[in-house]
């Protein structure tokens, strides 16, 4: 009991506490249990001129020969402790509601359940809850024999309400969802939706989130396959929004331009024209110079053979000349023209394989819409090439948020009909 008590009263020495005149009674008195672990009781009344609200404190380890103090901390809505530092550093780990961490000179940092805090040893900050959420973190007290806590000036009203204002709406999202945006958006995304907080709650953390969560798909295809939706669904403050993350994101001027050109044979030029332009725009902005390395690797002598090449290891040799040999006399231009331009001029292109394009394909014609007989047999192309079954029901999942269900059901119906479950 002894050891306990004097963890407790360790731990509590790295938090503050006191009173927020907007919370009420209860929650002043009744603690709510946001995370697995135990809330504990109210911080003893001698930490009180450290808070501005009502933490609790639930020590979680007792046997110091461990050497690392643990602690659940609770604080109510509107809870957070004074500016201070601790010689040795700590470490917090959200986990329940929602957090702000803010350490001294910088912009406060939203934590929601899985975020990890690292504080350096003499780094001045403050934590605690949202003002309309409760917050628990784990407090983990490093190099504790020579740990010093030094207490600071409190966190006024005014400096809690601009940290937590300047947060923005990308503080509604959940973890996983800001986890994606911070990897496309590193600098802050270039529109948060302000006048509509709650459409982009619920599209951030659906798309970012739980669509991003599904599948084996790495970053670099599925925002391709995203940049080739967007441009079929004509969306295109959607593919600007995607063209700068997917670039902060790795993937290349090259590949961004060759799935640009792709989309010529499927979508039509009427339709990407205006993504060229958008396209060279972003990339101009951002000191690139154009036009980028020529990809192709056909000429006119050639394009009709090497196309055809394509075609067959694409579709089977079988199925590509029976076509052929079974169009109407007046329509064989057309086989021709699937085989030289389709094919020859930009299924052969460099900067993207043949498997990568084949899913590209397929994102357009499942978002067009009304394609379903060349969904199947792309569908069918993507099998051959080595996409399965898995890989494209993870793509048409990340196309979900932006073209709907309805688009979404149908390209899976003809993805169930091509690669039946087994």
């Amino acid at each position: 009991m002894k050891r306990i008590l004097f963890a407790a009263l360790a731990a509590a020495a790295l938090f503050s506490g006191g009173t927020l005149q907007s919370l009420n009674a209860q929650n002043m008195e009744i603690p709510k249990k946001v995370s697995p672990f135990p809330v504990g009781d109210k911080l003893p009344e001698q930490f009180s001129k450290y808070f501005i609200g009502q933490a609790w404190l639930a020590p979680l380890t007792a046997d110091k020969r461990l050497n690392v103090p643990v602690s659940n901390v609770t604080f109510s809505p509107g809870c957070r402790n004074n500016w201070h530092s601790h010689t040795g550093g700590q470490l917090l780990i959200a986990v329940g509601g929602r957090g702000y961490y803010q350490e001294k000179g910088r912009p406060a940092r939203v934590l929601l359940p899985g975020d990890i805090v690292e504080i350096a040893p003499d780094a001045v900050h403050w934590h605690g809850a949202a003002p309309d959420s409760w917050f628990s973190h784990l407090a983990v007290e490093c190099n504790p024999a020579t740990n010093v806590n030094r207490w600071l000036d409190p966190v006024d009203d005014a400096q809690y309400a601009a940290a937590t204002a300047s947060a923005g709406p990308e503080s509604r999202l959940g973890g996983d969802a800001r986890r994606s945006l911070s990897e496309l958006f590193p600098g802050g995304i270039p529109e948060v939706g302000d006048a509509d907080p709650e459409l982009f709650e619920i599209f951030g953390n659906f798309a970012l989130g739980e669509v991003t969560a599904y599948g084996q798909l790495d970053t670099r295809t599925r925002m391709l396959c995203i940049l080739a939706s967007n441009i079929a669904s004509q969306g295109r403050t959607a593919y600007r929004t995607t063209l700068e993350g997917a670039l902060n994101a790795g993937v290349t001027p090259v590949e961004v331009k060759e799935a640009l050109y792709q989309a010529v044979p499927y979508v039509g030029m009427a339709k990407v024209a205006d993504f060229v332009g958008i396209t060279n725009e972003v990339l101009e902005a951002r000191g690139v110079t154009l036009p980028l390395a020529g990809q192709s690797t056909t000429s006119p002598a050639d394009r009709f053979e090497k196309g055809l090449a394509v075609q067959r290891s694409i579709f089977g040799a079988e199925r590509i000349d029976g076509m052929r040999e079974a169009a109407p006399a007046n329509q064989k231009h057309i086989q021709r023209y699937l085989s030289d331009n389709c094919f020859g001029d930009f299924l052969t292109r460099g900067g993207l394989d043949v498997k990568m394009r084949e899913l590209l394909t397929f994102s357009m014609l499942v978002s067009l819409g009304g394609c379903e007989s060349q969904v199947k047999g792309h569908i069918a192309g993507n099998a051959n090439v080595g996409n399965d079954k898995a890989t494209l029901l993870a793509v048409v999942t990340q196309l979900l948020p932006y073209i709907g269900y309805p688009r979404t059901l149908n390209g899976i119906a003809c993805l169930n009909e091509v690669l039946p479950e087994k």
